[in-house]
């Protein structure tokens, strides 16, 4: 870990692997000291926000000082809650998923079901997790060119992750299915349904 100085009430550490940005947010979510009032974990770093009567030091020592979880704990079976999402796995990418696997179409949505899900981080656009599970095996490439208009509620494969597209937008998943719960709802008191953390079920239906 690096921990590099980000404006005058911010510190940013920068990881190796996403792995060990997943041990190090479990960890240090678990034991934050007065003053601190953000971890924003990323896909290499964590950025944490601090203000009296924390100071730069004291946070720095922190960072420094807290050891990290199990990494495959923190991604399966972190403390955050759990969200069940219901899906439709007709997704246009899903039968080319299925051949870059070699598995089936009904492999496919049962490993992606059985798949033990956590938000790793948000980002892209608001409300997007991306949501990694110790020993995936749906790891397919993003489309060689992206959609222009993909649906919300879509649910994708993209590498190491998966994940729902909140809104309408542009998009290089492999879509394999759809929901239709709504992932951002500024009227919400949590507008994000999935956030750093949250473990997320799929169902299909």
């Amino acid at each position: 870990m690096q921990v590099l100085p980000f404006g005058e009430s911010a510190l940013l550490a920068e990881f190796s692997t996403l792995d060990d940005v997943l041990a190090h947010y479990g960890a240090l979510s678990a034991s934050l000291p007065p003053g601190v009032t953000e971890l924003v974990p990323a896909a290499r770093t964590i950025l944490v926000t601090f203000a009296a009567p924390a100071s730069s030091a004291v946070v720095r020592q922190w960072l420094e000082d807290t050891a990290p979880h199990d990494a495959e704990a923190g991604t399966a079976e972190g403390p955050g809650d759990i969200v069940t999402l219901e899906v439709d796995y007709s997704g246009e990418d899903l039968p080319e998923v299925a051949r870059l696997l070699g598995m089936s179409e009904a492999d496919v949505v049962r490993q992606h079901q059985q798949c033990e899900w956590t938000a790793a981080f948000t980002g892209f656009a608001p409300g997007f997790a991306y949501l990694v599970a110790p020993e995936n095996p749906l790891q397919v490439p993003r489309l060689a060119e992206p959609r222009t208009r993909v649906p919300a509620g879509s649910v994708g494969l993209a590498g190491e992750f998966s994940g729902v597209y909140p809104s309408e937008s542009p998009g290089g998943w492999q879509l394999i299915g759809r929901t239709d719960a709504r992932l951002w709802d500024p009227a919400r008191e949590q507008p994000a349904l999935i956030t750093p953390g949250t473990r997320v079920r799929f169902r299909a239906v």
